[in-house]
């Protein structure tokens, strides 16, 4: 399947061109025949002779790319001077900064802001530490952690290449939730160190997001924070997914026609996101789930599972189904991809029940692919922001920090985590789903808002809160 050219490919291109004649509409043309799409044209200098003129080109790959700008090369008195990467250009430096909140312009304001002021202050905390959230960054500020084990779906890339993926957390973290969040890639892969590092950095911190940290140590590392730690601890592959996943199911459910407790669902990916989609869903009431890996289904006493895949076993594949993701599907009303692409086929997609659901999440390459079974489902979603039904952490994870800081959580729970994707699905009015609209687009500005609130509340009804939601204060 050819791939549509998109904005994360786009480059700029200054060349020179005759000043006269065609060569404006040759580069056009070049462009688009190149399966490239021209989204801007800007004539820099000129002169009698020559035109300087940038062009912004939008395509598919880096290599497609490269052979647009070949093909300009190619034009008759057409000479490239610089090509430039605007994905690349936007990293350059980094994406984030720190700025004070307070300007420092005398002798005043530096002695109040720092020495000799700040020394009652520290003085003031050492007294009574709980003041650190009202007197420090801590109240509002969260420590993206990668050891950059799994980034993306790049693999063990490690913590220095990590850091902009991390960058990028911090950076909506701030613009969907106004929280301020510090990226921290680690350069270890060993779960104790890694334990140990957070604990010891967790008195800054109101909250710990673990980013791109592989399974199974990723299990394990968040359930020992959380139980070390009295602040919230949330992996966001697992649990951000899980959220967004189960928000667009309730929505997809409502549009076929049934009901969560009444479906038989088929998972294939049983890494984190698949773990902690199936745990999600056991929450939200669907008792029949089937978790396949590489190998097929998850049955109990299945030989050679791991001691999270045996738990995964006990609790899920209620008939002990045995077999192929693709025979497992036979009947079943949903299907959750959280693998890679191939994991299922189109035939088998074709077997399943009435008005099937289906989410292929795997990216950039689908499970199954959109096109080839789009007239043999209900619903389709994917992990692409280029097809409708985009499944995007960024709708879940500011939201869930912002009502947790709000109410000073000790942890997130399956009970907040529930109240975030029933938020999540009820932004979209009843009137307005449609197979193409199951899940609201993440720059929503009620979703983060709606979000917090809920998970808010939740957090003082489950017993987490240390403070009341400002609704139900009093």
């Amino acid at each position: 399947m050819a791939t549509a050219p998109s904005v994360s490919y786009s480059i700029t291109v200054r060349l020179e061109v005759p000043a006269s004649g065609s060569a404006v509409s040759q580069l056009t043309h070049a462009v688009e025949s190149s399966g490239g799409a021209v989204h801007g044209l800007d004539v820099t200098a000129s002169g009698h002779e020559k035109l300087r003129i940038d062009v912004t080109i939008a395509a598919s790959s880096t290599e497609h790319a490269a052979e647009i700008v070949q093909k300009l090369r190619g034009i008759d008195g057409v000479e490239v001077d610089k090509v430039s990467d605007r994905t690349f250009l936007m990293h350059i430096g980094g994406k984030i900064e720190m700025q004070s909140k307070h300007p420092i312009r005398n002798r005043d304001d530096l002695s109040m802001i720092y020495t000799p002021g700040v020394a009652r202050v520290c003085m003031a905390i050492a007294e009574n530490p709980e003041d650190a959230r009202r007197l420090t960054i801590k109240r509002n500020s969260v420590a993206v952690v990668t050891d950059g084990s799994a980034v993306l779906g790049l693999g063990n890339i490690g913590p220095k290449a990590a850091l902009p993926v991390m960058e990028g957390k911090a950076a909506l973290f701030k613009r969907f939730a106004g929280i301020d969040a510090w990226p921290l890639c680690l350069d270890t892969q060993d779960t104790d160190e890694i334990v140990a590092i957070v604990k010891a950095i967790a008195p800054g911190f109101a909250g710990i997001n673990l980013e791109d940290i592989s399974a199974p140590r990723c299990f394990e590392i968040e359930a020992r924070l959380r139980e070390a730690l009295d602040i919230p601890v949330f992996h966001d592959d697992q649990h951000g997914t899980a959220i967004v996943t189960l928000a667009a199911l309730l929505n997809a459910l409502r549009l076929v026609g049934k009901r969560p407790e009444a479906i038989r669902v088929v998972v294939t990916g049983a890494g984190a996101a698949g773990v902690a989609c199936t745990d999600i869903l056991l929450a939200q009431g669907v008792a029949d789930i089937v978790v396949c890996d590489r190998d097929g289904a998850l049955y109990r006493g299945r030989p050679g599972l791991g001691a999270e895949h045996r738990a995964v076993a006990e609790r899920t594949n209620p008939r002990g189904e045995q077999g192929s993701a693709d025979e497992a599907l036979a009947g079943a009303d949903v299907y959750f991809g959280l693998s890679g692409p191939g994991a299922v086929s189109a035939a088998a997609v074709r077997t399943m029940a009435s008005r099937p659901i289906v989410f292929a999440m795997a990216n950039p390459t689908p499970e199954v692919q959109p096109e080839e079974v789009h007239d043999d489902v209900a619903v389709m979603a994917t992990g692409r922001s280029d097809y409708p039904n985009q499944i995007n952490n960024v709708l879940a994870f500011p939201g869930v920090f912002r009502g947790a800081l709000d109410v000073r959580a000790r942890t997130i729970n399956e009970e907040m985590k529930l109240a975030a994707a029933r938020a999540i699905a009820a932004i979209i009015p009843a009137d307005e789903l449609h197979s193409d609209y199951i899940i609201p687009s993440v720059f929503n500005r009620d979703v983060a808002p709606a979000v917090a609130a809920a998970v808010a509340r939740a957090a003082a009804d489950s017993g987490v809160a240390r403070v009341r939601p400002p609704e139900t204060a009093g």
